[in-house]
């Protein structure tokens, strides 16, 4: 009995001895083996993530600019992501890939790449408001032009209707007709001559007739 508890004893002692670190084997491996990779294009990112403890809470998160392109998600032992859309860029932009192990924060990742605009991609136009004149235009003068030499200048006063009292000199006077019609402002007809020698005929006549009459009292006398 002795001989044989003796000889039990040291393979016993390996049985445990190779247990243990196969128990410690199998227990590291999982925790060393997180392996993250990540793919980047013009438009795009790709990321991979194997080998990580399925027992405790990882998170993945991805940001262009400081802005969310993949918002914190949670994931087991794996995650995949193929292609996920950038969005539209014409200049270099930043893209961030942040990974958080749940066993333990050294297996953690946080890395930031580069991306460049896709070939053929114009950058957007200003958006500064066209100029409504061309740089090198003068702004129209406000001076009127010049006169030619020997001319008088223009009255910059706008012509106004002529006063009543030119209008009025202007306008030519009716003269009395020679026939005789009559006259508005007067009141005169073309028998008015005719009076007029009738007249002068009786005033003759008056006085021949008081020059004869005195002729003949003196005559008498």
């Amino acid at each position: 009995m002795t001989r044989f508890g003796s000889l039990r004893r040291p393979g016993a002692l390996i049985s445990v001895a190779a247990a243990g670190v196969l128990g410690v084997g199998l227990a590291a491996g999982p925790a060393s083996a997180h392996t993250p990779r990540w793919q980047l294009t013009c438009d795009s990112v790709s990321v991979n993530l194997q080998a990580y403890n399925g027992q405790v809470k990882n998170t993945v998160e991805l940001t262009v600019d400081g802005k969310d392109l993949l918002p914190v998600t949670t994931f087991g032992s794996s995650f995949q992501k193929k292609k996920l859309p950038l969005p539209d860029h014409a200049k270099d932009i930043k893209v961030r890939l942040i990974v958080k192990a749940g066993d333990s924060p050294r297996y953690n990742f946080d890395d930031t790449k580069t991306v460049a605009a896709c070939a053929g991609h114009s950058a957007p136009p200003s958006s500064q408001p066209p100029s409504s004149q061309p740089p090198s235009s003068q702004p129209p003068s406000s001076q009127p032009p010049s006169s030619p030499a020997g001319s008088a200048p223009a009255s910059s006063a706008p012509a106004g209707p002529a006063p009543a009292s030119s209008s009025a000199a202007a306008a030519p006077v009716a003269s009395p007709s020679a026939s005789g019609d009559n006259l508005a402002e007067t009141g005169s007809s073309s028998s008015t001559p005719v009076i007029a020698g009738a007249a002068a005929v009786v005033v003759i006549a008056g006085a021949g007739i008081l020059w004869a009459s005195r002729k003949r009292r003196a005559a008498q006398h």
